[in-house]
């Protein structure tokens, strides 16, 4: 099976939402394609050839700027199986599927989607929040909605099918210079259920952690690839706190690293 990864845009950064399904549905024998429309475009021979094609929708504005490309998908190649998933995915479902996608899935959505291209989910098999999700963790019976979040075992991201860091957006210092800028996911979800928050409604107070080896893996890596100095912004939620000091003492020399949280890239659209 031929998998295509589609991101339209993750401000300025390398897509971890593709390096990570990439990885995974390589380790299950697919055939995987990556394409990051902010960098470069997507071909319609690239559309043709994939049997499933997958976009990540992280956020508001690859979630509109994904529409056209899903349309086009579906138009070229009719027989191909859509999926989308992150964060906005789920909280978007209907609207997607009138679109032309017939899987949705939200942020935790590597198993699914090797599921998917495997040919285990033959048929569609679309997640949807739960409407309640922002007054209670738990449903009438009692349950805690939280269970339904799957808890992956996260592998190190594959970038290698990803432009290099060098092209996406650089660091300018106060004398001109300008560094290399990378990234890479510590944490998904959040404990906390602010009204204001899309993670809330897909999520519902689920909260997983990247294991430090994982994280370290990815960071090294990519530390190897950049060959100059380099810094590097862990995402985290703010229920990690303080960073953990094993992170910055397990950093490769070459790169300074500062730590972000999801509360404030929430909040971006």
């Amino acid at each position: 099976m031929r998998a295509l990864l589609v991101s339209t845009y993750d401000l300025g950064r390398q897509p971890f939402g593709l390096a990570s399904p990439a990885a995974w549905l390589r380790r299950a024998g697919a055939e995987v394609s990556c394409v990051d429309t902010s960098r470069s475009d997507l071909l319609d021979a690239e559309i043709a050839r994939a049997d499933v094609i997958a976009f990540y929708l992280p956020m508001h504005t690859a979630t509109r700027l994904a529409e056209p490309l899903i349309v086009r998908c579906r138009r070229i190649n009719p027989a191909a199986r859509i999926a989308a998933y992150g964060l906005y995915a789920p909280i978007n479902a209907p609207w997607l599927q009138q679109r032309g996608v017939s899987d949705v899935i939200g942020p935790e959505a590597e198993g699914e989607l090797v599921r998917i291209v495997t040919g285990e989910l033959p048929t569609p098999n679309s997640q949807l929040p739960n409407a309640n999700s922002r007054l209670s963790k738990r449903d009438g019976d009692g349950e805690d909605r939280r269970a339904r979040v799957p808890r992956l075992a996260f592998i190190q991201p594959d970038r290698q099918l990803l432009p290099p860091l060098s092209e996406y957006a650089s660091l300018q210092m106060p004398d001109g210079q300008r560094k290399i800028v990378g990234s890479t996911d510590a944490s998904r979800g959040c404990k906390h259920l602010c009204r204001h928050c899309p993670i809330v409604p897909v999520y519902e107070g689920a909260f997983r952690v990247v294991p430090l080896d994982v994280v370290m893996r990815d960071v090294a890596g990519r530390s190897r690839r950049a060959r100059s100095t380099f810094r590097l912004a862990i995402r985290t939620s703010s229920m990690v706190r303080p960073t953990p000091a094993a992170w910055w003492s397990s950093c490769p020399r070459n790169f300074q690293a500062s730590r972000t949280t999801s509360r404030s890239r929430s909040s971006i659209c």
